[in-house]
């Protein structure tokens, strides 16, 4: 056979030796790091191009060809990116206005990270836990009273500890799995995202997400989407409050604001204040505050509880409302967001369930334009009768009142912001364009369309889109 025919003694090319390549240099032999030299006076300017230097003899790869034509043709859907001077530009148009004639279908989904965690899960305040029922054995024998219900599943880890104490780029990523889980509207098949750092751009605790357009509202509402499991679950793990909004022109322009007072606009409950003044009998005031506590969580009719209170009152002098003036403790961020709506032309209202002395002397302080409360009657030795004057401010009648002022105001609802913590806010909340629930109990909490639990009132300027930037500038 001849040589040609034979692979194993076919002469090969001689393979080059390490030997002949090294030199002293390492630098040298793998041209690395080193720094081009530069003349005196020269005012060129060295790249990552230039770095390395001493290619001579050195071949040097040929480019890769480009992608063959795919036949499309940029429109609507794929549009060209334009790149001028290192700078790239996609037109495409997520947060621009919608054809002609067709309807914006944004949602505007605010996560704020909590610093602290001052309420209980809203999910699991009222659950045992899993170690009440042994396990393989049924709480009773008697079939009628098996629970209908299973053990509450165990809390999700926290993922905060593990990405970072703020709105992380995987906290905004898990958001945007969530939120596309949801079916879409019939005939769309993209969905478009932007987001704002609205405090801080490395470790943002507040971040604006745009999401277009919002899940099918025929499979869920806005409502019923703000009440998902996968949105409190999401909360849990991410220490964080998701606000969900549609955006309208009424979400950043609100013309009226109103507030609780109790537990809101003041970190205290008036009546309980009142009640720890009376040392006899020595347990009146903890009777007081368990009646407060019960009607906030919505276990007692507020109005039947109130009058139960104020009876507890009977024989105080009516100056303990003087007295108790400079013991109130206003919510932190509470001036400076009122000093904000004030330049924004936001009018304000406090509707307290509490007493109007110490309602109207607040608004007062604060620059409150609507004050309403309880009207307790007095005797003629100046002192409380135990009775309360005319109706007594409660969930019904903050929304009378709140109705009321919106139409003097000339305003629509969907500009009304209400703010509360209890159960007798609800229907204030459910009825103003946005309800907010502050630090508020489990079940209002689930029922409002919005939820802060932060240290400072002052966030709710992000709610309407405000930076912190702008923030400043507006309580300066």
């Amino acid at each position: 056979m001849d040589n040609e025919d034979n692979p194993a003694k076919q002469v090969r090319a001689e393979r080059p030796q390490l030997s002949s390549m090294r030199t002293s240099s390492f630098l040298s032999d793998h041209q690395q790091y080193r720094s081009p030299v530069i003349q005196p006076d020269s005012h060129s300017h060295f790249g990552i191009d230039t770095v390395v230097e001493d290619l001579r003899g050195a071949s040097i790869s040929p480019p890769k060809p480009f992608s063959p034509f795919n036949g499309g043709v940029p429109g609507q859907n794929d549009p060209p990116p334009r790149i001028v001077e290192g700078l790239s530009h996609d037109f495409s148009h997520p947060n621009c206005a919608p054809p002609r004639g067709a309807a914006s279908q944004r949602i505007i989904a605010t996560l704020m990270y909590k610093k602290k965690s001052l309420v209980p899960s809203p999910l699991r305040s009222n659950s045992s836990t899993a170690t009440d029922i042994p396990a393989n054995f049924a709480p009773t024998t008697n079939p009628d009273n098996f629970p209908l219900e299973p053990p509450p599943a165990a809390e999700p880890e926290p993922l905060d500890n593990i990405y970072g104490s703020y709105i992380s780029p995987m906290c905004i990523t898990s958001f945007l799995h969530l939120m596309s889980s949801f079916p879409l509207p019939q005939g769309v098949t993209e969905t478009t995202s932007s987001h704002r750092c609205l405090d801080d751009q490395d470790h943002p605790l507040v971040v604006e997400l745009t999401l277009s357009p919002i899940p099918a509202p025929d499979y869920l509402s806005l409502d019923d989407l703000r009440k998902h499991e996968l949105i409190y679950r999401f909360e849990r793990e991410w220490n964080v409050d998701v606000v969900l909004q549609r955006d309208t022109l009424w979400r950043r322009h609100p013309r009226l604001v109103v507030f609780d007072m109790d537990s809101t606009l003041i970190t205290q409950e008036v009546v309980d204040l009142v009640a720890a003044t009376i040392t006899d009998p020595p347990d009146l005031a903890a009777k007081v505050a368990d009646i407060t506590h019960r009607a906030m969580l919505g276990e007692l009719e507020f109005e039947a509880a109130f009058r139960e209170r104020v009876a507890l009152l009977k024989g105080l002098p009516a100056t303990i409302f003087e007295q108790l003036r400079p013991v109130l403790d206003v919510t932190n961020g509470v001036p400076q967001l009122l000093r904000a709506f004030k330049k924004l032309g936001i009018k304000t209202a406090v509707l307290s369930g509490g007493f109007l002395p110490l309602t109207s002397w607040l608004a007062g302080e604060l620059g409150i334009n609507y004050a309403h409360a309880n009207e307790v009657a007095i005797s003629d030795a100046g002192l409380l009768t135990g009775e309360v004057l005319g109706r007594i401010v409660g969930k019904e009648r903050k929304q009378e009142l709140l109705l009321e002022i919106t139409k003097k105001e000339g305003v629509a609802l969907e500009q009304v912001i209400a703010v509360g913590d209890g159960a007798n806010d609800l229907l204030m909340l459910g009825t103003a364009g946005l309800g907010v629930a502050w630090n508020a109990k489990p079940l209002v909490q689930m029922e409002a369309r919005a939820r802060l639990n932060g240290d400072s009132l002052l966030d709710l300027l992000y709610l309407l889109g405000f930076t912190r930037e702008e923030i400043d500038m507006l309580i300066a």
